[in-house]
C-alpha cells in the first residue's frame, strides 16, 4: 500500500464552516507534490420513513448550484458534538419530526481526493409529527414521497444530492432485509 507523508503546510483560508490548507507531501516515490485540503467539521443526514414508505424531504435553495434541490434532512456537526444528538436535531429541526427508532447507516467520505468531511447517515422510524424549527438562515419546504419514487429518482438523475442517493438506496435496503415492501 502507498502512502503520502505530509511535509508542511499552510492555511489558505479560514472561513465559517471549512479551512483551506495547502500542504506539501511525499509519495511513497520520493516526489515532492502540492495537495490541497478543506477541512470540513463533518455532518448527519436522516431519511425519515413512515411505515407506509412514504419519506419526508426538504427542497432547498443551494447557493453554490443556483438552484433547489430535494435532499434529506442534513446539517453539519457543531464543534464537539457526536452524530446521533445532531441527526436528532437535524430531523426536529428541519421537519418537526421525532424518531421512535435510529438506526446508523454508516459513514460517507463526501469527496475524499480533498475534503476531510465525513456524513453520517441515519434512518428514522416510528416517527411522530411535531413543529419544525428551522435555523433563521434555512428556507425550505418539506416534501413527502414514495421509497419508491424517490429510488427512480436516485437512479434516474433527478435527485443529484449525493447523501439522498446514498441514504435512499442503503434505506430501502434496510427495510427490505427488515421485511418490508412497497404497497401496491
Amino acid at each position: 500500500m502507498a502512502f503520502e507523508k505530509r511535509i508542511d503546510g499552510s492555511v489558505l483560508y479560514k472561513g465559517v464552516i471549512v479551512n483551506v490548507h495547502m500542504d506539501r507531501a511525499e509519495l511513497v516515490n520520493g516526489d515532492i507534490v502540492r495537495r490541497e485540503v478543506v477541512e470540513h467539521p463533518g455532518g448527519v443526514s436522516v431519511i425519515p420513513v413512515e411505515e407506509d414508505g412514504t419519506v419526508w424531504c426538504v427542497r432547498q435553495f443551494r447557493y453554490p448550484f443556483g438552484r433547489e434541490m430535494l435532499e434529506i434532512p442534513a446539517g453539519k456537526l457543531e464543534k464537539g458534538e457526536e452524530p446521533l444528538p445532531a441527526a436528532i436535531r437535524e430531523l426536529s429541526e428541519e421537519t418537526g419530526l421525532e424518531a421512535g427508532r435510529i438506526i446508523y447507516l454508516g459513514p460517507c467520505c463526501t469527496s475524499p481526493g480533498y475534503s476531510t468531511e465525513v456524513l453520517h447517515i441515519y434512518l428514522a422510524l416510528d416517527l411522530k409529527k411535531g413543529e419544525a424549527h428551522p435555523d433563521e438562515d434555512e428556507f425550505l419546504n418539506v416534501e413527502r414521497h414514495s421509497l419508491s419514487e424517490l429510488t427512480g429518482m436516485a437512479m434516474s438523475g433527478e435527485i443529484d444530492d449525493a447523501k439522498t442517493i446514498i441514504a435512499v438506496l442503503k434505506a430501502r435496503r434496510f427495510l427490505e432485509g427488515e421485511g418490508w415492501r412497497e404497497k401496491s
